[in-house]
């Protein structure tokens, strides 16, 4: 694994306006999950009403939460896709009341369909978050430039196929990026997902997990999405729902690797993960550097 990297490497300001902001560089920030599905992985169905969602919402503002990633379809293994207008249906009503409730709040849509996108940018949400990498769907990209909006291209394929598993993923992230240029979207809105849990064996994850650092040098703000992912529950032969503990390692690990935000579903205890994991990553004079 690499040294320590100092996340404030990457010093980026984005105003939403009407309150809504994000700096990345002096801290890691922390992406709360809501789900407005009825099967995902660990908390279908909790927040498929949108009185549910808000409530959850308010509940991770209050627990420390950055910003709010809302989708509408579950990206776990063997789920089914779901058609535009019910996608539709369950993410834009709770957008729009979450946008209602928390006007200063960040909002991302966790879509990979572009007119999904466009509604919910209309909407009140500010950045997309597209698990497919602007690869599935070819107006995507478009969008993105479009509403001149921040997106996360996260790196996922349709198979397993690696030479070099770190040398692959770049590769797969750089075609992403690239799709994202060609449409204009500028390289200051763009951020990296490395994808874990996308496309990738438990030995791969771990292995990404020992070096992220290859990720976080290329210059991008880097998401890291691991919570409650299948290979912790994996490693430590635990149910999704006892995984705190699991996550809050590669937490850890990941801003001790120059990981610039993180996405969870327990606000509260990763929030505490990562002021501690902070406090010695961006302490005042330095010391910690990418070797």
């Amino acid at each position: 694994m690499g040294t320590l990297i100092n996340g404030s490497n990457i010093s980026r300001i984005y105003d939403f306006g009407g309150g809504a902001k994000l700096e990345f560089g002096k801290r890691t920030l922390v992406m709360g999950i809501l789900n407005a599905t009825p099967d995902s992985f660990s908390d279908g169905g909790r927040y498929d009403n949108v009185e549910a969602a808000v409530a959850h919402a308010i509940r991770m503002a209050e627990e420390g939460a950055d910003l709010i990633d809302i989708g509408g379809e579950s990206t776990r293994p063997g789920s089914e896709k779901v058609a535009l207008e019910e996608e539709l249906r369950r993410v834009i009503p709770v957008i729009r009341a979450v946008r209602e409730a928390l006007p200063a709040m960040p909002l991302s849509i966790d879509t990979y369909k572009a007119e999904t996108a466009r509604q919910a940018l209309e909407a009140g949400a500010h950045i997309i978050n597209d698990v497919w990498g602007l690869k599935a769907d070819p107006e995507m990209a478009s969008v993105a430039a479009q509403y001149n909006c921040p997106v996360i291209l996260c790196h996922n394929r349709h198979d397993m196929n690696y030479g070099d598993l770190i040398a692959d993923i770049i590769e797969d992230l750089e075609e992403s990026v690239a799709i994202a240029r060609a449409a204009g979207v500028s390289t200051r809105y763009m951020w990296l997902d490395p994808g874990p849990g996308f496309a990738k064996s438990a030995d791969d994850n771990l292995e990404l997990m020992g070096r992220l650092s290859e990720i976080t040098s290329l210059g991008y703000p880097v998401l890291l999405a691991t919570s409650r992912k299948r290979f912790i529950r994996q490693t430590l032969d635990l149910p999704v729902d006892d995984l705190v503990e699991g996550t809050a390692a590669t937490v850890t690990l990941g801003i001790a690797q120059g990981c610039h935000m993180i996405r969870v579903h327990d606000v509260k205890a990763m929030k505490r993960t990562a002021v501690m994991a902070d406090a010695i990553v961006y302490r005042k004079g330095g010391g910690a550097s990418n070797g």
